[in-house]
């Protein structure tokens, strides 16, 4: 089954979220609907970024590198696709 690395983007505020699923597409209704915490207080998100890996612990790891970013720069150059996520994981 193929798991994927997925970023949100708030509609509200200038803010990212980072997650990771077999099925993004799924996800997007919980985070806008019945979601607590974090999501919750941003709503509505729309899915600005995927990437697929062969791996449930691939994505989870995809996800971590980009946690510790901590830089909302790197994410929108991911998003825009001037740089590779897979550059970061080695």
């Amino acid at each position: 089954m193929k798991y994927s690395l997925y970023i949100l983007k708030s509609s509200v505020k200038d803010t990212y979220y980072i997650g990771s699923s077999d099925n993004p597409n799924r996800r997007l209704p919980y985070h806008n609907g019945e979601s607590k915490g974090y999501t919750q207080r941003y709503r509505p998100w729309k899915l600005a970024y995927t990437h697929p890996f062969d791996t449930k612990q691939q994505a989870l790891h995809a996800e971590q590198v980009v946690k510790k970013w901590k830089s909302k720069k790197m994410i929108r150059l991911l998003i825009d696709g001037k740089i590779d996520i897979r550059t970061y994981l080695e």
